[in-house]
């Protein structure tokens, strides 16, 4: 995390080619959701390949408060008992940080039958209701309020119910499966997301003895069980890193392998990338992508799983800016997801914006500049930039890219990225003081 009176920033230098190999860490939308999970579990849950990013250690310094035993195997492996958590309350200071923390509701209601979580943070993509969660929760046959920031969720008992949610929402799906898992009968949950992380969720509660049937379909079905019990169990690669550095290697001509993948997960991104001129060859649990030619331009249009996904759009965006011809990009997930095209444009991309579509110019090059990231994704999508513009970039705000990129810096020197990561006093805040 940044220091108090620290601006950190990397300061690349482009035009290096990426070769060699990346290996891909754990998912921070799997960790963020499995991790929050373990409160309903009665015994100790081991979780490997975990993310070591701000967001989990965020989660991890919550549950920690509200007194689950957190204890750190190795750097990608915890123990979790949180057998004596007595307070259904979450820390408003930390919560607040992270959008993700509203999977405490989720897992608080199904383990106390009450759960008093403030409203989230995490990256500002406009309005992000909790409506749809609130909805399920009510059907389950809870109550709750909203006021000072907080959501106070409470039932008698939690009973099963059928759940059809309006708008497919990941997050909604997921704190929906974790009140259910316990509830007394049956839920059924009708158009749901499909993402993998959903699957991963659904997989681990049910190796702590969960019944959930239908995760990555439309309809999931929950036969609620009386208790959890402890597991052991690993978390999926995560694909939208993956898809990242594969971004990264086409915007370079590079040639990389990229390790630690379930190349299932990656279909949308590859199949985008080949149709853009990118070699991608897949293999059991690694994709290899070179390129050595300007890219084709490609229109692209965002959905849920399995479709495009959101979270690769500011990154594949970067890459048609450099394509031969005009791409156009439909946003059709997230209001405010073209924050970062601003950004872009200092550095010489040709993007016009209009509400949810993007057109996109390609150009020959792009040039250094200094940027900022104005969210998780569009900071990966300023380092792409930076990698394949001439000149040196230097990228402010990396709390953002640091919330869900382990060792980015390192992973891409190994690659041949001209990177580094640099801490400055903020002198004007240090006056201040």
């Amino acid at each position: 995390m940044e220091g108090m009176y620290c601006m950190d920033k990397y300061i690349l230098t482009g035009g290096n080619r990426l070769i060699g190999n990346i290996s891909v860490s754990g998912a921070k939308n799997a960790a963020v959701a499995i991790i929050p999970a373990t409160i309903l579990s009665q015994g100790v849950c081991r979780i490997e390949n975990v993310p070591n990013i701000s967001d989990v250690t965020l989660i991890l310094r919550i549950l920690s408060e509200m007194g689950t035993k957190v204890k750190f195997i190795n750097k990608s492996t915890i123990e979790l008992d949180s057998s004596h958590m007595a307070s259904p309350v979450a820390s408003y200071d930390l919560v607040r940080k992270m959008r993700a923390s509203y999977y405490l509701l989720g897992s608080l209601l199904g383990r106390f039958t009450n759960a008093v979580v403030s409203l989230p943070g995490g990256c500002d993509f406009g309005v992000r209701p909790i409506d749809q969660h609130l909805k399920g929760f009510t059907a389950l046959g809870a109550n709750y309020k909203v006021e000072g920031g907080m959501v106070n969720v409470s039932a008698d008992k939690l009973c099963g119910s059928n759940i059809y949610l309006d708008v497919v929402s990941v997050g909604a799906t997921i704190n929906i499966m974790l009140a259910a898992t316990v509830a007394e009968g049956i839920t059924t949950i009708e158009n749901v997301a499909k993402e993998p992380h959903i699957v991963d969720l659904a997989n681990f509660l049910n190796s702590m003895g969960a019944d959930i049937m239908g995760a990555g379909t439309d309809v999931i079905k929950i036969k609620g069980v009386k208790k959890l019990k402890g597991t052991t169990y690993s978390i999926i690669p995560d694909q939208i890193e993956a898809g990242t550095y594969m971004v990264a290697a086409a915007a370079t001509k590079g040639d990389v392998i990229i390790n630690n993948v379930t190349p299932k997960h990656l279909e949308s991104i590859t199949a985008k990338l080949q149709e853009m001129g990118v070699i991608v060859e897949e293999y059991d649990e690694s994709v290899r992508v070179h390129m050595d030619k300007r890219p084709n331009k490609c229109n692209i249009k965002t959905m849920p799983h399995p479709g495009f996904p959101t979270d690769m759009q500011p990154q594949i965006a970067t890459l048609l800016a450099l394509a031969d011809g005009t791409s156009i990009i439909n946003e059709s997930v997230w209001d405010n997801r073209f924050r970062y095209v601003e950004e872009l444009r200092r550095m010489g991309a040709e993007i016009s914006v209009d509400g949810k579509i993007a057109v996109i110019e390609g150009k020959e090059k792009l040039v250094g500049a200094p940027v900022k990231a104005t969210d998780l994704r569009a900071g990966a999508a300023m380092i792409i930039a930076g990698l394949a513009a001439e000149g040196t970039s230097t990228i402010e705000d990396i709390v953002h890219i640091e919330r869900g990129y382990e060792n980015i810096v390192d992973k891409l020197i190994n690659v041949g990225a001209d990177i580094k990561r640099i801490s400055t006093p903020d002198i004007a805040v240090a006056q201040a003081l």
